[in-house]
């Protein structure tokens, strides 16, 4: 009984580890990293709430004077965002693209930083979602 268990906790962990790395990380950096910097009008840039946060979205203080994070920064925000995301799936099943996304439009009832993309047609998160489905490019 206890092979069974051990067996069945190592299919999980196996199949945790291979969907997360579906999800690439230069294609992360290069594209969906530099969207958490973007100011939109309305709203404060992801990385003013989220870096000064303990929410499951965190993201790194960017340096002083910096206007992008380090490699290393990269880095640990692709670890924290890639706990949001359900790669190679539906985006809406990702809480990184449904949470900021307007309730009539399929995102979440509530987010405290307001509704960042007013329509999956917004060219960011088209961009975040085509990254979460495995996408390069």
């Amino acid at each position: 009984m206890l092979w069974i268990r051990l067996s069945v906790a190592a299919v999980i962990a196996c199949s945790f580890v291979a969907a997360q790395s579906t999800l690439d990380f230069e294609t992360y950096r290069a594209k969906v990293e530099p969207i958490f910097l973007k100011k939109r009008p309305g709203h404060a840039r992801c990385v003013a709430c989220h870096s000064a946060s303990n929410s499951l979205f965190k993201l790194q203080p960017l340096p002083e004077g910096a206007t992008a994070w380090t490699p290393e920064q990269s880095k640990m925000n692709f670890d924290s965002v890639s706990k949001l995301v359900k790669p190679g799936g539906d985006p809406l099943a990702s809480r990184l693209l449904k949470h900021p996304l307007a309730e009539d439009a399929g995102g979440d009832e509530f987010h405290n930083g307001g509704r960042q993309f007013t329509s999956q047609n917004d060219p960011d998160w088209q961009t975040i979602a085509a990254w979460v489905r495995g996408s390069k490019q």
